[in-house]
């Protein structure tokens, strides 16, 4: 419990701005038009690619068991957030085909 609350204490600063961008997060997507969660979603279908990227290369750098499990839990969670958006931007692009007779 010792090691935790030394690592908020150290880290407060970092802690902040990632509650702070939560926030802002939730607050900007509630925001935006149902028109232009498809192009959003292609977006955030890029972003995932490179975190997917960056993850793999973390775990080959792990030092502990904790930070191998850990960054392989991020990147099958980054992996799926990647599969669901190709899904959900390949059902709203079919919306706006046309129909066969």
């Amino acid at each position: 419990m010792e090691n935790i609350s030394e690592f908020f204490l150290t880290h407060r600063e970092a802690i902040f701005i990632v509650i702070l961008s939560v926030f802002l997060g939730i607050e900007v997507i509630s925001h935006v038009p149902s028109i232009l969660h498809t192009p959003l979603m292609s977006g955030a279908n890029a972003i995932s690619g490179v975190i997917i990227i960056g993850g793999i290369i973390l775990v080959g750098h792990a030092s502990t068991i904790f930070e191998w499990i850990l960054g392989i839990v991020a990147l099958f969670m980054a992996m799926l957030n990647v599969a669901g958006g190709f899904v959900v931007t390949d059902r709203m692009l079919e919306m706006f085909k046309k129909k066969k007779k």
